[in-house]
């Protein structure tokens, strides 16, 4: 009778923790939806030529935009990321996130052309929001995981991601973009059927996120007389992480990476539309196929690679990734025609999603399992705390050169020096140093 208690145990163990990788894994699907349609290809782009006018000012205001998020999620993440190990609040700031996201979503719809004050406030809370719930989201990853399968689950998410952006940018297509009768009756008319992507993104993030809210387990709640105490030592912790680093040699020297890359791959998300239509004179629906197509090969390529990453390790990945993508972007640079743009944008979609899966699951490799939220806080704050210079650097070097081309080719400077940081790291030991220092917590 023991046994088959035990052995009733584990499967409903199994049963539970399936049910967690799926919720988790339907929250990438949610939120794809918002880089997908809102950050790369359609509400950026309809910012640039429609909103503003102007495709180079239109490209500078947005980095500006993109800069304002970089620096505030920099500044937020570590911090209430060891506000959510200290007083366990994980799963609230995650829905509290997520619902300002997506209300900030739905109230792009509202800014007309000529709006561009309104427009870039509601894209700055909104993308804000979409940050810091991936620092919550990305610290569930050891939790529904384990060494052996982490690479996989992570891609899995990454791949599922990519499938939700691909159907909700399918559905803004076939619903709202081509057809001469938007849905719902909407009108051309200053734009109204391209601003209503955003509420189908709202609605979108919405419902497909609920799951994990529901599924999830929730985070274990403080003694009444404890709440306030563990809020005054956050930043007392967050200083002693700091003070701690130096044991993480592994982590350290990856976070630094990190740091350099991701900025080239925020500022292809954030641009790659706009440099479509700038610099090739992409029409919206040549950009919504194109990201059709780029979504297809993303996730097709988080999902392949997953398997690499347990094979592997992340570490190699990520540096093949890189490599890849330089390589990508020199291409988009000096592609004279569409042609060689489309084979460059899939090149960058097929790695752009095992960057990021190999990343995070390096990172939960990399983790004491006693300080995950605190550390997910800190990996957020690696690409987001220079985020900023990359599409600052873009805007700046677009308006000297008044060359969308010109301004591109600093992300490649990213890649290439975030690969040469990143052979710095060993993965074994990154491994062993999160295993030890577990251990003497």
């Amino acid at each position: 009778m023991e046994g088959q208690h035990i052995t009733a145990s584990l499967e409903t163990t199994k049963k539970y923790r399936n049910r967690g990788i799926a919720a988790w894994t339907l929250y990438d699907f949610a939120n794809s939806s918002y880089t997908t349609l809102i950050v790369t290809f359609i509400y950026s782009t309809f910012f640039t030529k429609v909103i503003v006018g102007d495709e180079i000012a239109g490209t500078v205001l947005w980095s500006r935009a993109v800069n304002l998020t970089a620096v505030t999620v920099a500044v937020l993440s570590p911090l209430l990321g060891t506000l959510a190990d200290q007083g366990n609040y994980r799963k609230r700031f995650l829905f509290i996130s997520t619902m300002i996201a997506v209300l900030g979503s739905a109230m792009l719809y509202t800014a007309l052309p000529g709006q561009v004050i309104k427009a870039l406030t509601w894209f700055v809370i909104s993308n804000i929001a979409f940050e810091m719930g991936s620092v919550f989201y990305n610290a569930y990853l050891p939790d529904i995981a384990d060494k052996k399968n982490i690479g996989r689950i992570s891609g899995y998410g990454w791949a599922f991601g990519y499938i939700g952006g691909l159907l909700a940018m399918f559905t803004a297509m076939i619903g709202f973009v081509n057809p001469d009768v938007p849905w719902f009756g909407l009108s051309k008319l200053n734009g109204e059927n391209i601003r209503a992507t955003n509420l189908l993104v709202a609605a979108w993030f919405f419902v497909f996120s609920l799951p994990i809210f529901i599924f999830l387990k929730n985070d274990q709640k403080n003694p009444a007389g404890t709440r306030h105490k563990k809020i005054k030592t956050t930043l007392y912790g967050l200083l002693k992480t700091l003070k701690e680093i130096r044991n993480y040699r592994q982590i350290s020297w990856f976070l630094l990476s990190r740091l350099i890359y991701n900025d080239g791959l925020v500022t292809i998300f954030a641009f790659g539309g706009i440099y479509a239509a700038g610099t090739f004179d992409f029409s919206f629906e040549e950009i919504m196929i194109f990201g059709v197509v780029l979504n297809i090969a993303a996730g097709t390529g988080a999902f392949i690679m997953g398997f690499f990453d347990d094979t592997l390790g992340g570490k190699k990945t990520v540096l093949v990734s890189l490599i890849a993508l330089a390589s990508a972007v020199l291409l988009a640079i000096l592609a004279p025609n569409k042609t060689l743009f489309w084979i460059s944008g899939v090149i960058v979609g097929f790695f752009s999603g095992p960057n990021q899966a190999a990343s995070r699951s390096l990172m939960g490799r990399f983790v004491p399992r006693n300080k995950i939220n605190e550390f997910f806080g800190f990996f957020a704050f690696s690409g987001k705390f220079t985020a900023f210079l990359g599409p600052l650097l873009l805007g700046i070097v677009t308006d000297i050169f008044k060359s969308q081309r010109a301004g591109i080719s600093v992300v490649l400077l990213f890649f290439v020096i975030g690969s040469l940081l990143l052979i710095k790291v060993d993965e074994k030991k990154g491994i062993e140093e999160a295993r030890r220092t577990g251990l003497q917590q």
